[in-house]
């Protein structure tokens, strides 16, 4: 065989395996825009969202006192709890809703044995009590005015207040109905574009529900938000 010969036989090989490798390839894209033409869907997402009241509060307020004698100073906290919670139950907050919790006393001289600055007093007797109600706006009034009017006391008063919405499954229906139609209206503009129409629902998933202060300033309103998640075949 000349080298001719040879020089041309691998090269009708190698044009044959570049013919085959095209082919295969052609094959393999023709292949792919079937599966997908079979499988012709579309997903789309619904978003419902709401804002609402909180429903529930929960408002921890605490004071203390100091002094040298401990049956004395239990009188005196226990005269400001009440004095606290006089004021409370006028804004119409009922027993029933004021947790008390136990007297803590600290010893003041052992907390700063090994410190410079000596105490003035012996025993600090600190008192809390938790208030959990449905009267949100009683609380947002007391969180304004019960620390100034028990400085008027000399009761120095620390507290925090939370708000919660406890209504959602009462708000669920509503909202995936919400999110549903929505994420249908997605699905039909897409096959407006697209010169189909939408057809069954293939595959379907709700999101979890979430609750979110509305900002950082006003907690006391709650953003509800869901987001479906649909896959609807096109015709």
């Amino acid at each position: 065989m000349t080298e001719n010969t040879k020089k041309g036989n691998k090269v009708l090989a190698a044009g044959l395996i570049a013919v085959g490798l095209l082919a295969l390839g052609l094959c393999l894209r023709s292949g792919i825009v079937k599966f997908k033409s079979m499988d012709n869907v579309v997903t789309v997402k619904g978003l419902s969202e709401k804002q609402v009241p909180a429903d529930k509060a929960i408002w921890r307020v605490s004071f203390g006192r100091q002094g040298n004698d401990l049956s004395s100073l239990y009188a005196s906290v226990d005269a400001n709890a009440k004095t606290v919670k006089d004021f409370i139950k006028q804004a119409g907050i009922t027993d029933d809703e004021i947790f008390e919790a136990s007297p803590s006393v600290s010893n003041l001289e052992d907390q700063y044995r090994y410190s410079n600055n000596k105490p003035a007093y012996k025993w600090q007797i600190n008192q809390s009590m938790t208030i959990s109600t449905k009267k949100v706006d009683a609380i947002r009034n007391l969180v304004k005015t019960l620390t100034t009017e028990m400085l008027k006391k000399d009761i120095i008063i620390s507290d925090w207040a939370s708000y919660d919405f406890t209504g959602l499954n009462d708000l669920k229906p509503e909202m995936i109905k919400e999110a549903t139609a929505k994420a249908k209206e997605a699905a039909q503009q897409f096959a407006d574009n697209c010169g189909s129409s939408v057809g069954k629902i293939k595959t379907a998933s709700q999101g979890q529900f979430s609750i979110e202060d509305l900002d950082e300033t006003t907690d006391y309103i709650k953003k509800v938000r869901v987001v479906t998640s649909i896959t609807y075949y096109l015709k």
